[in-house]
């Protein structure tokens, strides 16, 4: 099924055949490939070889490290429909949002090219005559990112292409589910090298491996900064440890995204942005719709709405004219079958979420969407299942509909469907939603590249992608010069 095409993107066979890793996709539950998982030894060389690499990558000038990025971004653009295919084939989406996320890693691509000319400093006033302050931005280190299996290359790029041209080198452990779509990477980039011709050798690395190379990179203080992407559970062992040797990291972690329904809101509208951002990806995006609190006037209208929606949803093969695809595996069916009967058991009234396509694909897990509708927000509700399940609740009041957004433990995304100007303001306001991402009108799912991507509490409280999020990758320097003939000191001090 890969062999023609991993060939096409520049992977070699020996790298996906007679290893010791089984790579399966969710797609029919096939093995599709092997790959050879990298012990601790092997992942601490790369890392010594990636610091090295740093040291002379850091005294490059910045544009000129913006033009390797942008060699990168050519070589994506040639390749899109393979990388992009294979991603289907790999992680279970559909075909548009396979090329969706290869255009993703295109559009930073893009993004890191201006910023290697504006990584601005400021110049600050200095209270002694005859000096100058200044403010500056200095390369950081190595970069370990660590990916899941949902969006197998666009994290990667997002934090690679930032990284590099902040002058940091990088090492990519990918999620063991997904790392076929790591090996095309590796191969364009090591394209895109080629025809820069000057980068230093181990700029950036790939490790296949299991949790033992992930604690590699999470405690080697070389790697100067961690990028994990995954559940908070990751998160939790992650942070510490990082920060117990006092590196840095970017958690991007769990999200339990919520859309508030007004009463005044454009339903036909709501509707279409209920429906990508709750089924997309079949559930598995950590911005994915979780909950719809909807007024109680308009609650049931939107319920039969959304179910009609749900009724002309397309099943199956990702590849082919559906909507959406599988699984990733049959954990995550039983995490979904789990917590539809504990919704049942807190009061809930489930429609959908039944297995689909069994006969065609027994070893593969399709599912229709799933809608629960709530009581109460009860504690299966505010825990974060990765799947797609949709959690209704209604409400009356304003407040409590700002509450019951809040009042979850994750805080990555949010959303509310409304014409009232007040409430739109409001829901962006300091005391309104408290997520890392809140839109007004418009679903929770589909960031754009321009803007900081991350969440607050329990979603880890990292940020990637646009904005100065590059300043993650990058130490602070504050500066003066004096360039007078006296000595004075700073608050007037005296010392004679």
């Amino acid at each position: 099924m890969v062999d023609g095409l991993l060939q096409s993107l520049g992977v070699a066979s020996s790298a996906h055949t007679h290893g010791n890793h089984p790579v399966h996709t969710p797609i029919d539950g096939s093995q599709i490939a092997s790959v050879t998982l990298e012990n601790k030894a092997q992942v601490l060389g790369r890392i010594d070889v990636a610091h090295k690499a740093f040291l002379a990558w850091r005294d490059v000038p910045a544009p000129r490290r913006g033009e390797l990025v942008r060699l990168f971004g050519e070589v994506l653009r040639q390749h899109k429909a393979q990388l992009g295919e294979l991603v289907s084939i790999e992680a279970g989406k559909i075909t548009q949002e396979g090329l969706g996320e290869v255009q993703e890693m295109i559009d930073i691509c893009d993004f890191a090219v201006g910023l290697s000319r504006q990584l601005y400093g400021l110049t600050i006033a200095s209270e002694r005559p005859g000096h100058h302050m200044r403010e500056t931005w200095q390369p950081l280190g190595v970069v370990g990112v660590i990916s899941a299996f949902n969006f197998p290359v666009a994290v990667w790029a997002w934090n690679t292409a930032l990284a590099l041209v902040c002058g940091d080198s990088v090492v990519w452990k990918p999620s063991e589910k997904t790392p076929l779509t790591a090996l095309a990477c590796q191969a364009l980039f090591e394209k895109a090298l080629k025809q820069f011709g000057q980068a230093p050798e181990g700029l950036c690395q790939l490790v296949v491996g299991d949790r033992d190379a992930g604690e590699a990179l999470v405690d080697d203080p070389r790697v100067a900064l961690v990028s994990a992407t995954g559940s908070t559970r990751m998160g939790r062992e992650v942070g510490p440890r990082v920060a117990a040797r006092f590196g840095r990291t970017i958690l991007e972690l769990g999200g339990n995204n919520a859309m508030i329904l007004a009463p005044s809101a454009d339903l036909d509208l709501a509707v279409r942005g209920i429906l990508f951002s709750a089924v997309g990806t079949a559930g598995q995006r950590c911005t994915t719709l979780r909950r719809v609190i909807v007024h109680s006037s308009i609650k049931d209208e939107v319920v039969a709405r959304v179910k009609a929606a749900y009724g002309k949803v397309r099943i199956g093969d990702p590849r082919k004219d559906n909507l959406v695809g599988p699984l990733i595996d049959k954990a995550s069916f039983d995490a979904m079958q789990g917590a539809l009967a504990k919704a049942r058991d807190e009061g809930g009234q489930v429609f959908g979420g039944e297995r689909q396509l069994a006969d065609q694909y027994p070893n593969a897990y399709y599912v229709s969407p799933a809608i629960a509708e709530m009581p109460a927000q009860s504690e299966v509700v505010r825990h974060e299942t990765f799947a797609p399940i949709l959690y209704v609740l209604a409400y009356d009041d304003f407040e409590e509909a700002l509450r019951l957004n809040n009042e979850v433990p994750q805080g990555l995304s949010s959303c509310i469907f409304t014409t009232d100007l007040r409430e739109a303001e409001r829901f962006q306001s300091a005391s309104g939603s408290d997520c890392g991402i809140a839109n007004v009108n418009i679903g929770t799912s589909g960031a754009e590249i321009g803007g900081a991507f991350g969440g607050e509490k329990e979603t880890g409280g990292g940020r990637e992608s646009g904005s100065d999020a590059w300043k993650a990758y990058m130490r602070r320097q504050t500066n003066t010069v004096n360039y007078s003939r006296e000595l004075p000191l700073a608050q007037g001090i005296v010392f004679d």
